[in-house]
């Protein structure tokens, strides 16, 4: 049975039908998806990066499972620069607010990257300002909450400019199969 792994644009719903008029959506791709595939979790309009999608109802509830722990990776660049106790906090679990009701989330990984990832440009690309320093923080997470990072990294003081997922599981959008992957490419996988 086939899966497929989408590099989601920026803007794009991680849906197949559009809320309000004039929303781009999975529909909007030019690929032609088999009957009853969707999207295995999701992407805010506002992040791009890889994407699951398949018919398989087991492997979905498996992975969304919230007992399943399956990682996810991220790309983040934020306002300023943590500093290594605030790389703790987000290592350890911060309390986030979601639908009104305190979370405390599970420990991550994280890591602030040395320069800026080899990603595609975002369309449009994110606000520039030569006054405001910002940086580049890898974070692997093993639940997924409603805009779960931009929570994390606003809990600790640090805005997220752009978010792109770049691991899900074992696939990575920049080795083996998935290498060079654009965004709004789709490729096959197997499992």
């Amino acid at each position: 049975m086939p899966h497929f792994l989408l590099f989601k644009p920026y803007g794009m719903l991680s849906q197949f039908t559009p809320e309000q008029a004039g929303q781009i959506t999975l529909a909007d791709l030019d690929f032609d998806f088999p009957k009853d595939v969707y999207p295995v979790g999701r992407l805010d309009a506002d992040s791009e990066g890889l994407l699951l999608l398949t018919d398989d109802k087991a492997l979905n509830f498996k992975l969304l499972n919230p007992g399943s722990h399956f990682p996810k990776t991220y790309l983040a660049q934020v306002e300023g620069v943590p500093a290594e106790q605030d790389l703790d906090a987000l290592r350890r679990g911060v309390d986030i607010k979601i639908n009104g009701k305190t979370h405390r989330t599970r420990p991550a990984a994280v890591r602030l990257l040395d320069g800026a990832p080899d990603l595609p440009p975002r369309v449009p690309p994110i606000r520039f300002r030569k006054s405001v320093p910002d940086c580049w923080l890898e974070i692997v997470l093993t639940e997924g909450k409603n805009r779960q990072v931009r929570r994390m990294c606003a809990a600790v003081g640090f805005p997220v400019l752009r978010l792109v997922r770049t691991g899900l599981g074992h696939w990575r959008a920049g080795a083996g199969e998935l290498a060079g992957m654009a965004p709004g490419e789709v490729r096959v996988v197997r499992f």
